[in-house]
């Protein structure tokens, strides 16, 4: 007999949890342990944790999927995650693949691929869902890859360190000599973050910059 895959299932709706829940009930070798409903439920989960693989939502209240896999990180906790979300954006698994995440599953594949992810991930591999293998594989080749859908969360952790110092002097209205002179940067090199950070934030203005910051407790 086959010694039991324990799993433990975090999402913020319990109609999917017990969708997941169902699918893996037909394999013998793989028990759900529990479920957690939030980032906060996962991470007071992970201290006495009992599985051997966590799937694990992006989009959750409390505390977010990135924000529990950062907590694993700092806390060298370890923990088999893989992903289950309607997030594909390449970049984004690419940010949780950093963040030590084994597998990404989007959910409208989740049914056909997720008894075989939780098995491969186990034995130490990793395992995506085909349409993200397949964006990942055109993004380390250098093939042009769609943008994809993330959330707008995630964006701050992509900033660099001197982005986030030139978003948060913008945000509080700095003009592009003043932010010049107090980061000892040329004006052409401020205005080559500025244009950076209206790309990655996907706003037009400076006021767009300032409601951002606001919005994800930048500033």
């Amino acid at each position: 007999m086959k010694e039991k895959i324990y799993v433990h299932v975090a999402d913020d709706h319990k109609i999917l949890i017990e969708g997941i829940i169902a699918v893996i009930n037909t394999d013998d070798n793989i028990e759900v342990e529990g479920y957690s409903l939030t980032g906060r439920e996962v991470i007071d989960w992970s201290k006495e944790k009992k599985a051997d693989i966590l799937i694990l939502d992006i989009n959750m209240p409390v505390f977010d999927g990135i924000d529990v896999l950062k907590f694993f990180q700092t806390n060298e906790i370890e923990q088999k995650v893989i992903i289950l979300s309607s997030y594909d954006d390449v970049d984004l698994v690419k940010q949780l693949l950093h963040l030590g995440v084994k597998g990404f599953l989007s959910k409208n594949s989740a049914g056909e691929h997720i008894i075989k992810a939780i098995k491969v991930v186990a034995k130490g591999g990793q395992y995506f869902s085909d349409d993200i293998k397949n964006n990942l594989f055109k993004s380390y080749t250098g093939q042009k890859v769609k943008e994809g859908d993330r959330p707008e969360s995630t964006i701050a952790y992509n900033l660099t360190e001197r982005e986030l110092e030139v978003l948060k002097l913008i945000a509080k209205q700095n003009s592009t000599a003043e932010i010049s002179d107090i980061l000892h940067i040329s004006t052409n090199t401020v205005e080559t973050y500025r244009k950076n950070l209206f790309k990655k934030t996907k706003v037009k203005n400076a006021v767009g910059l300032a409601m951002y910051a606001v919005k994800n407790n930048i500033i």
